[in-house]
């Protein structure tokens, strides 16, 4: 694998008009979201990538850790979007990645709500949303993206029998270059379609693999039982409970039923 993967991906040429224009590599970093969101309180452009080999520190929703050793793609993207466009940079980044994964591998994976990318029933890359407001604006917005590339899961506890990797599922060595600017360019061209209010709601949605299924989900110290029947117009799981009502969660841990 190159020394610098960011400098590996633009060599052969990298076409976006936002997302990368400005792309800042870290051998290692304690956390990509944590040196987005320093560069964005800089006055760092929209657009603006974070890209390292290992992080230290790195982590997912509800502050969890995420194992972070060499080999996959660990990023951060610097957004600075409107109020009614920041609700959707998590299903942009879910698109975008499932997307780039069927370009470059063939593979097919799908997506369990919220944000978890999975291949054969098991995670093979997660994003993460941190925003900051000032009243009504959007100050700025920071898009973290983890991708399991070359991850041997069972190296780690907190991966083994839950988290996968693209080579294993694919079965042969992948360019983690070439991932990393298919995905870059599959997220420069969403990120401008939605700029344009274009959302991209739609292929999310039939890239979900939760509707239609019995789900638990976990949100906080409670559990809800029922059937994924939906999603609303901002990406949210309408949950139809075993005594008919319907709830609408707008985050937490979906787990299939298996009763």
């Amino acid at each position: 694998m190159p020394s610098d993967l960011v400098s590996a991906a633009i060599r052969r040429g990298l076409f976006t008009r936002t997302v990368g224009k400005r792309l800042v590599f870290f051998q290692e970093v304690s956390s990509t979201m944590d040196e987005a969101a320093r560069l964005a309180r800089e006055g760092a452009a929209d657009g603006t990538v974070v890209v390292a080999e290992t992080q230290t520190a790195g982590r997912g929703r509800f502050g969890r850790n995420w194992v972070s050793p060499g080999g996959n793609i660990y990023m951060s993207v610097v957004f600075r979007p409107s109020l009614d466009a920041l609700p959707f940079l998590s299903l942009l980044a879910g698109v975008a990645t499932v997307q780039t994964i069927r370009k470059t591998t063939g593979l097919s994976p799908k997506i369990k709500w919220p944000n978890d990318v999975m291949l054969d029933g098991k995670k093979v890359s997660g994003n993460l949303v941190e925003s900051v407001m000032v009243g009504e604006a959007v100050c700025y917005a920071v898009l973290g993206i983890g991708l399991n590339v070359a991850l041997d899961p069972s190296q780690s506890e907190e991966t083994a029998g839950i988290a996968t990797s693209l080579e294993a599922a694919a079965g042969n060595p992948l360019m983690r270059e070439e991932i990393l600017r298919q995905l870059l360019q599959d997220l420069d061209s969403l990120y401008l379609k939605l700029c344009q209010g274009q959302t991209p709601l739609e292929p999310w949605r039939a890239m979900l693999e939760t509707l239609g299924q019995r789900v638990q989900v976990t949100w906080r110290n409670d559990i809800y039982s029922g059937l994924a029947e939906g999603i609303d117009p901002l990406g949210n799981l309408q949950l139809r409970l075993e005594d008919g009502r319907l709830l609408t969660m707008t985050a937490g841990d979906v787990t299939l039923r298996t009763d």
